[in-house]
Protein backbone atom coordinates (compact mmCIF):
# COMPACT_ATOMS: atom_id res chain seq x y z
CA UNK A 1 0.00 0.00 0.00
CA UNK A 2 2.48 2.40 1.20
CA UNK A 3 4.27 1.84 -2.31
CA UNK A 4 0.99 2.65 -4.18
CA UNK A 5 0.63 6.00 -2.24
CA UNK A 6 4.36 6.52 -3.51
CA UNK A 7 3.84 5.62 -6.85
CA UNK A 8 0.51 8.11 -6.82
CA UNK A 9 2.50 10.60 -5.42
CA UNK A 10 5.36 10.37 -8.60
CA UNK A 11 2.60 10.66 -10.72
CA UNK A 12 0.81 13.56 -9.16
CA UNK A 13 4.11 15.30 -9.05
CA UNK A 14 5.16 14.01 -12.73
CA UNK A 15 3.24 16.88 -14.80
CA UNK A 16 1.55 14.21 -16.51
CA UNK A 17 -1.63 15.43 -14.20
CA UNK A 18 -1.22 19.11 -14.72
CA UNK A 19 -1.19 18.32 -18.68
CA UNK A 20 -3.96 16.69 -18.82
CA UNK A 21 -6.30 19.43 -16.27
CA UNK A 22 -5.25 21.92 -18.93
CA UNK A 23 -5.66 19.62 -22.46
CA UNK A 24 -9.67 18.85 -20.61
CA UNK A 25 -10.24 22.83 -19.61
CA UNK A 26 -8.79 24.12 -23.32
CA UNK A 27 -11.51 21.18 -24.91
CA UNK A 28 -13.93 22.26 -22.61
CA UNK A 29 -13.52 25.43 -24.28
CA UNK A 30 -13.05 25.11 -27.33
CA UNK A 31 -16.22 22.67 -27.48
CA UNK A 32 -18.00 26.10 -26.58
CA UNK A 33 -16.37 28.20 -29.43
CA UNK A 34 -17.78 25.52 -31.84
CA UNK A 35 -21.21 25.08 -30.10
CA UNK A 36 -21.89 28.80 -30.25
CA UNK A 37 -20.57 29.03 -33.94
CA UNK A 38 -23.17 26.32 -34.94
CA UNK A 39 -26.01 27.32 -33.16
CA UNK A 40 -25.47 31.50 -33.56
CA UNK A 41 -23.82 31.49 -37.15
CA UNK A 42 -24.23 28.12 -39.00
CA UNK A 43 -27.77 26.76 -38.15
CA UNK A 44 -29.31 30.09 -38.92
CA UNK A 45 -27.74 29.55 -42.32
CA UNK A 46 -29.14 26.31 -42.22
CA UNK A 47 -32.13 28.33 -41.52
CA UNK A 48 -32.49 30.33 -44.81
CA UNK A 49 -31.86 27.33 -47.21
CA UNK A 50 -34.37 25.12 -45.61
CA UNK A 51 -36.58 27.59 -43.72
CA UNK A 52 -35.53 26.72 -39.76
CA UNK A 53 -32.95 27.16 -37.83
CA UNK A 54 -32.45 23.87 -36.61
CA UNK A 55 -33.84 20.32 -37.47
CA UNK A 56 -34.96 19.82 -34.01
CA UNK A 57 -38.54 19.44 -34.87
CA UNK A 58 -37.92 17.28 -38.00
CA UNK A 59 -39.90 13.77 -37.47
CA UNK A 60 -39.60 10.61 -39.15
CA UNK A 61 -42.98 9.32 -37.87
CA UNK A 62 -45.00 9.76 -35.12
CA UNK A 63 -46.68 6.28 -33.38
CA UNK A 64 -49.03 6.33 -30.65
CA UNK A 65 -47.56 9.85 -29.23
CA UNK A 66 -43.96 8.49 -29.61
CA UNK A 67 -41.50 10.59 -32.08
CA UNK A 68 -38.71 9.76 -33.85
CA UNK A 69 -36.96 12.97 -34.06
CA UNK A 70 -34.38 12.57 -36.42
CA UNK A 71 -33.85 16.37 -36.27
CA UNK A 72 -32.50 16.43 -33.45
CA UNK A 73 -29.42 13.66 -34.44
CA UNK A 74 -28.84 15.61 -37.30
CA UNK A 75 -28.60 18.85 -35.27
CA UNK A 76 -25.98 17.11 -32.73
CA UNK A 77 -24.06 15.02 -36.16
CA UNK A 78 -23.69 18.79 -37.73
CA UNK A 79 -22.45 19.92 -34.47
CA UNK A 80 -19.92 17.11 -33.68
CA UNK A 81 -18.86 17.22 -37.60
CA UNK A 82 -18.07 20.57 -37.62
CA UNK A 83 -16.48 20.40 -34.04
CA UNK A 84 -14.30 17.47 -35.22
CA UNK A 85 -13.16 19.79 -38.41
CA UNK A 86 -12.42 22.86 -36.20
CA UNK A 87 -10.23 20.97 -34.04
CA UNK A 88 -8.61 19.59 -37.34
CA UNK A 89 -7.91 22.73 -38.56
CA UNK A 90 -6.77 25.10 -35.35
CA UNK A 91 -4.89 22.08 -33.36
CA UNK A 92 -3.86 19.36 -35.31
CA UNK A 93 -3.07 21.23 -38.72
CA UNK A 94 -1.01 23.57 -37.01
CA UNK A 95 0.81 20.97 -34.41
CA UNK A 96 1.53 18.65 -37.45
CA UNK A 97 3.00 21.98 -39.27
CA UNK A 98 5.15 22.98 -36.16
CA UNK A 99 6.68 19.43 -35.29
CA UNK A 100 8.00 19.28 -39.46
CA UNK A 101 9.77 22.40 -38.59
CA UNK A 102 11.50 21.24 -35.89
CA UNK A 103 14.72 19.52 -36.51
CA UNK A 104 15.40 16.13 -35.40
CA UNK A 105 17.94 16.14 -32.90
CA UNK A 106 20.43 13.75 -33.58
CA UNK A 107 20.73 10.77 -31.24
CA UNK A 108 23.95 10.11 -29.48
CA UNK A 109 25.68 6.95 -29.12
CA UNK A 110 24.03 4.12 -27.07
CA UNK A 111 25.01 3.31 -23.74
CA UNK A 112 26.81 -0.37 -25.15
CA UNK A 113 28.43 2.12 -27.86
CA UNK A 114 30.00 3.94 -25.13
CA UNK A 115 30.92 1.24 -22.57
CA UNK A 116 32.69 -0.52 -25.40
CA UNK A 117 34.64 2.74 -26.03
CA UNK A 118 35.31 2.70 -22.20
CA UNK A 119 36.76 -0.82 -21.82
CA UNK A 120 38.74 -0.09 -25.27
CA UNK A 121 39.93 2.88 -23.90
CA UNK A 122 41.06 1.16 -20.30
CA UNK A 123 42.26 -1.73 -22.57
CA UNK A 124 44.79 0.52 -24.77
CA UNK A 125 46.71 1.86 -20.94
Amino acid sequence: MNNTVKEFKEFISGGNLIELAVAVIVGGLFVQIVKALVDNILMPIIGIVFGKPNFDQVMILTINGSQIKIGAFLTVAVSVLLTGIGVFLLIVKPYNRLKKQVPEVPKGPTQEELLTEIRDLLARR
